[in-house]
């Protein structure tokens, strides 16, 4: 008997296209300005919270210069980050 079956419900239709899709790196490069300053942000205002308990506070000329490498971690998380959402979107 030769027949089509439908596919599996659990399985994707068709593979995700592998040529279009945007490595980490590509989308971290992108993402490192809003991370860099998302950083920058919550240094500034996490210093001003510690200052209640005594600590010096952060300038924010001092908060933006750490988070230039700060930024870096977050920036590849939030690449690894929006990679998965955006597979999972494929899918």
């Amino acid at each position: 008997m030769s027949g089509t079956r439908s596919p599996s419900p659990k399985a994707p239709a068709t593979e995700p296209d592998i040529e279009g899709r945007w490595p980490v790196w590509k989308l971290a490069l992108l993402l490192y300005p809003a991370a860099a300053t998302t950083v920058a942000i919550n240094l500034y205002m996490g210093a001003l919270m510690l200052r209640a308990v005594g600590w010096m506070p952060l300038s924010p000329v001092a908060a933006l210069l750490w988070s230039v490498p700060l930024g870096i971690p977050a920036t590849w998380l939030a690449g690894r980050w929006l990679r998965h959402l955006l597979d999972e979107a494929a899918t």
